[in-house]
């Protein structure tokens, strides 16, 4: 099979990026053919707002290359990751010009959101979802606390809306959980269109033996990640008592910075490779992850149960259902920091549970997330959504 894959890469490269260059690469070892068109976000710091708020609700340099490419490649399937802004619902429009069945990853809330995270305030925000207009995000600048920003994207998806774009323009959508699916589905996407895929983790990093005895946090280290609350559990509770080795960077790299100099055992580790990361990962006792937002599927938390990690994670959205407490891991409520030091505590006193979690994390692992599991599923996806546009779900529906 020949697929077409797009994406538009992130300025900051995090797991949407790796799962497309992931599942690239595994299509490739299967002996298909993988075309790929991309975009990087990048670009956009050299347009000018007014360019890119035209690019964001329809970029027509990317429907005439895409209209070209499929041309001149002739795939079966165009499989899109991610498509803000420099790619656009454009894409869609090119792939049912020249019939081609057309698969939509939703790895983010973006289509129901401006920001695509459901969060304001650091905390959980739904005022946009099912709106025709979701003009509270513009009213509060959502978006990268950009009134104009959140504009764009608002006008991109009231566009689309009202062109029924999202509703008739994708043969199949992706999601990596049932949580988000349903969201989808209160925002307005036709649920018979919307299948559930656990994300990859391809090649198999292989088991580890926690031996290095410390908690880990991997991410960006950003509001929505719960990094105050992660600090504050340490600042109040496990001060000299439980090394936290934090790896990554972001808006909070200054209050990172400070609490490794002034907190016993807090030790900010900067930005790693992925490798380093999986090393850390197999040595840790626990991985933090203590989030404030609906988390779709994070790469951090598949590789955590690929090296057997348990997880220490928020009880929200989909992490309620993806961590099963005291199987693969434990929960805490959202932002309460006594309540993530309490599971912590407890984590480096039971031992042989930690080991029977870790054993558990990596056998959900093997059962929902290996690459043999994961090829087959997206093979089914690739056949329904051919199908589905033979029978008249794609370029008839313009």
């Amino acid at each position: 099979m020949k697929v077409l894959m797009c994406h538009d890469f992130y300025q900051q490269h995090g797991g949407e990026d790796q799962l497309f260059l992931t599942e690239a690469a595994l299509l490739e070892e299967r002996g298909h053919r993988v075309v790929r068109y991309t975009k990087d976000n990048r670009a956009v710091r050299t347009m000018s707002s007014w360019q890119l708020a035209g690019a964001t609700v329809w970029h027509h340099a990317s429907y005439r290359e895409l209209r070209a490419l499929i041309r001149e490649e002739k795939p079966e399937v165009v499989h899109l990751h991610n498509t803000f802004p420099l790619i656009s619902p454009a894409a869609y429009y090119a792939a049912s010009a020249e019939r081609v069945p057309v698969v939509q990853y939703l790895q983010n809330y973006r289509l129901l959101c401006p920001s695509a995270k459901f969060l304001r305030a650091g905390r959980v925000c739904e005022d946009c979802l099912g709106r025709a207009v979701p003009w509270p995000g513009v009213v509060h600048a959502c978006y990268r606390d950009d009134r104009a920003a959140t504009a764009a994207v608002a006008a991109m998806l009231t566009a689309h809306r009202a062109r029924r774009t999202w509703r008739e323009m994708v043969d199949v959508y992706v999601t990596p959980t049932e949580f988000s699916r349903q969201k989808f589905i209160q925002g307005g996407l036709p649920g018979a269109r919307i299948v559930v895929k656990r994300n990859v983790v391809h090649p198999d990093p292989g088991m580890g033996d926690g031996s290095g005895g410390f908690a880990l946090f991997a991410g960006r280290l950003s509001a929505e990640k719960g990094v105050e609350t992660m600090l504050d559990a340490w600042r109040r509770h496990l001060a000299g008592r439980v090394t936290l080795k934090i790896a990554g960077t972001g808006p909070l790299s200054q209050s990172v910075a400070e609490a490794s100099r002034s907190v016993p055992g807090v030790e900010w580790l900067g930005a790693l490779s992925n490798e380093h990361v999986i090393k850390l990962m197999k040595e840790a006792r626990v991985l933090i992850f203590p989030s404030v937002w609906y988390e779709s599927l994070p790469l951090v938390i598949t590789e955590a149960f690929a090296v057997g990690l348990p997880v220490i994670a928020s009880d929200l959205g989909a992490m309620s259902s993806l961590i099963q407490s005291h199987r693969t891991g434990l929960h805490f409520p959202p932002g309460e920091a006594d309540a993530l030091a309490a599971q912590v505590e407890w984590a480096f006193t039971h031992p042989d549970d930690v080991a029977r979690m870790s054993r558990e994390a990596r056998r959900e692992f093997e059962q929902s997330y290996s690459a043999a599991g994961n090829y087959e599923r997206l093979m089914e996806i690739y056949d329904l959504a051919v199908g589905r546009r033979h029978v008249g779900s794609g370029a008839d529906r313009r």
